[in-house]
């Protein structure tokens, strides 16, 4: 099974860049897509073979996810069950027979930190969403049958200096602060695993994100923000992991993971 995470910066942008000849070369059985951007309505994106599941933001224009599936899943969970942390459509949850997929927009702690508090909270609900799937415990208080955990997005941090071309002058900013890190530490620790990193610890220059200033891209100075995780149940089923830098269309690139499921 292989499984593509894109953060498209835009999809109504991205569709015209060339997203859907993309999509079509990734070949993947499941797309999950960030901050697309828009409102239902707004775009008539479909592919054949394939259901698509949005969650929206209240604000306009800001936000939001979709996954791509080519099975249709069990059932679809729009939120982690906190009212004021949903109203950003950052969450896709779907549950297939053999796991749980969740892609995730996790909110940018801003410069400054100014929302680092807001983020310090999303983080610790996001676990918690995780590790409760995993046992079959829902948001709304129902059960389903405990299952493996399989996570994707843009996480909007580099764990690890070999994350990011310029760890110095970054540590304490957005996406590289010692309170974003600790909480993915802990994110991992609560028994998930970093499919590219366990694959490949020590490639350097693998990068998901460059900013549109100073050339970044073109310079490869860029961060690993988007990721793929997978409970550590699953760890001996990862059969590779890509990150295509050479995808072009957004300010992220696509990543992919390929599952023996």
């Amino acid at each position: 099974m292989r499984l593509v995470s894109w953060n498209v910066n835009g999809l109504r942008a991205c569709v015209k860049k060339g997203f859907e000849e993309t999509f079509d070369v990734l070949g993947a059985d499941i797309v999950a897509l960030q901050e697309t951007k828009l409102q239902e309505g707004q775009i008539d994106l479909q592919f054949p073979g394939f259901s698509s599941y949005w969650s929206y933001a209240e604000k306009k224009g800001y936000s939001g996810t979709v996954v791509f599936t080519k099975e249709e899943p069990l059932q679809v969970l729009h939120g982690l069950g906190v009212p004021h942390l949903d109203t950003e459509g950052r969450i896709v949850a779907l549950e297939f027979p053999g796991f749980w997929f969740v892609n995730v927009y996790t909110p940018n702690a801003q410069n400054g930190l100014a929302r680092i508090d807001h983020r310090m909270e999303w983080d610790d609900a996001f676990r918690e969403f995780c590790a409760n799937l995993r046992l079959g415990q829902l948001p709304d208080g129902g059960t389903a049958t405990p299952k493996p955990v399989v996570m994707c997005g843009d996480f909007n941090v580099a764990h690890e200096e070999i994350d990011l071309k310029n760890p110095g002058p970054n540590r304490g900013n957005a996406g590289f602060s010692d309170e974003e890190r600790g909480k993915f530490t802990d994110l991992l620790n609560a028994g998930f695993v970093d499919t590219f990193r366990s694959l490949y610890p020590d490639r350097e220059g693998a990068y998901s994100w460059w900013s549109y200033r100073f050339n970044a891209r073109a310079n490869n100075a860029g961060w690993r923000i988007d990721y793929f995780l997978v409970s550590d149940d699953l760890a001996d089923k990862v059969q590779g992991a890509d990150i295509y830098g050479e995808i072009l269309g957004s300010d992220h690139c696509p990543v992919a993971l390929d599952l023996n499921l």
